[in-house]
């Protein structure tokens, strides 16, 4: 089964997905945490899409902008991580 994001934030082909992660604390207790991931998609010169960590100075707004939105999503959805 494939696993899917909580969420995903989307700015042109920039975007940022919230996963929830069951951890286990030092002390043997479950718990749930979340993370976020981060891509930039682009076509290469064939058209094949391509994934990269590199970001123009155009990207920089809309990385902010989802990276925000994801921080934003956990802090509401999860209240006990932003503390």
């Amino acid at each position: 089964m494939e696993r899917k994001p909580e969420a995903t934030f989307r700015a042109g082909t920039v975007s940022a997905a919230v996963w929830s992660n069951d951890i286990t604390t030092k002390e043997g207790t479950p718990k749930k945490v979340s993370s976020v991931s981060f891509e930039k998609r682009y076509k290469d010169k064939d058209g094949e899409w391509k994934t990269s960590k590199s970001l123009s100075s155009q990207d920089v707004p809309k990385a902010l902008m989802v990276l925000s939105k994801a921080y934003e999503h956990i802090t509401l959805k999860h209240p006990e991580e932003a503390a």
